[in-house]
């Protein structure tokens, strides 16, 4: 992305902290670069860079965030290029342009780029996405046009389901700041990259409008654990192999990644060892069964969960009234248990 506009807010933080290098990136092979920037905050810098931008363009994380997009710019880039963009972001809209970049190492490299705004409820801009793709052979590349193509699809998901994430993390909290909205949205996002990889993989089995549910779960499952597990905790998995649609596996990655977070963050305090387990299958009637469980020191009765008063529990709440499905939190001699349901032929609503 090139020149940006700057907002002013008086809940925009310019030093808010920059997301993690870590989490999900061993587990995502994806070739599209992914950017997220923030126009609220002074010179609208990248606030999220994923591993194939880091990839692509061979700067690091730490040179990434906190910059705006046009340190990829160099002598030979079009200004007009850079006039396009500047144009569209301005007018908080869709735009898609090729511009020459250049690498950490000075190397140029011809870029097909595609930014959108993220909007909430209320139709305002909360986020730029930028995803972009290396054009081999410049300009002349054969395959442009189909790199096209996936770009704009991908961005049309992306486009879309971060909105609706950006809408659940403020449902009933008007006093929720940018920041706290900004480092919120990191494993979300991470968690769609995932799915999108899945996506990809139907599509080339020709099946567009389905995804394998048990192997998106599986890898999400096993990327949390990665990430937020410690030496003495286990987890199992008993997943099916379950096909759903790309909406319906939105939501319920997302309900995995918020429950199985939790679980791990929260369900082995004080403890050395301890187990969770993942279990998904079809139900008899259709549609599917999904099971978090854990034998930690469990979820107070006193406590309300999921709470419409943290960031997670609105998602999940959110996700589940989407689905049209329902939640069951249980309590066992040790740890808990949370059972959703979601319905055959489940319709996702907004």
């Amino acid at each position: 992305m090139a020149d940006t506009k700057t907002k002013s807010r008086a809940d925009a933080k310019q030093n808010s902290e920059p997301f993690s290098e870590q989490d999900f990136g061993g587990f995502s092979r994806s070739q599209v670069a992914m950017v997220l920037t923030n126009p609220n905050l002074d010179d609208n810098p990248i606030v999220y860079a994923n591993e194939a931008f880091v990839r692509t363009t061979g700067y690091a994380h730490s040179a990434i965030v906190g910059r705006n997009c046009r340190f990829l710019q160099g002598e030979d880039t079009d200004k007009a290029a850079v006039d396009v963009l500047r144009h569209a972001i301005e007018l908080d809209q869709n735009v898609t342009v090729d511009i020459l970049n250049y690498k950490a190492n000075g190397a140029p490299f011809m870029n097909r780029l595609v930014v959108s705004p993220i909007v909430d409820s209320q139709g305002k801009t909360e986020y730029f996405i930028g995803i972009q793709k290396e054009l081999r052979n410049g300009e002349r590349d054969p395959s442009a046009e189909k790199v096209h193509d996936h770009l704009m699809e991908v961005q049309n998901r992306v486009q879309s389901d971060l909105s609706m994430i950006i809408t659940m993390i403020r449902n009933q909290s008007a006093a929720t700041s940018v920041p706290d909205d900004f480092a919120a949205l990191k494993r979300r996002v991470e968690t769609l990259e995932l799915l999108y990889e899945e996506m990809k993989l139907a599509d080339r089995h020709a099946n567009r409008d389905t995804v394998q549910m048990g192997s998106f779960v599986s890898r999400l499952a096993s990327a949390i654990a990665h990430t937020e597990g410690r030496p003495g905790i286990r987890m199992n998995m008993q997943i099916e192999p379950l096909e759903v649609s790309i909406e319906v596996a939105t939501r319920v990655g997302l309900v995995v990644s918020e429950l199985l977070t939790n679980t791990f963050q929260h369900a082995f305090e004080r403890m050395e060892t301890g187990l969770v387990e993942i279990r998904m299958s079809q139900l008899s009637a259709g549609g599917l069964r999904l099971i978090v469980s854990d034998d930690g020191i469990g979820i107070p009765r006193s406590m309300e969960w999921p709470s419409s008063a943290t960031v997670g529990g609105r998602i999940v709440c959110g996700l589940i009234e989407g689905l049209e499905g329902t939640l069951h939190l249980g309590r066992g001699a040790a740890g808990s248990f949370v059972t959703i349901d979601v319905p055959a032929g489940a319709s996702v609503t907004e």
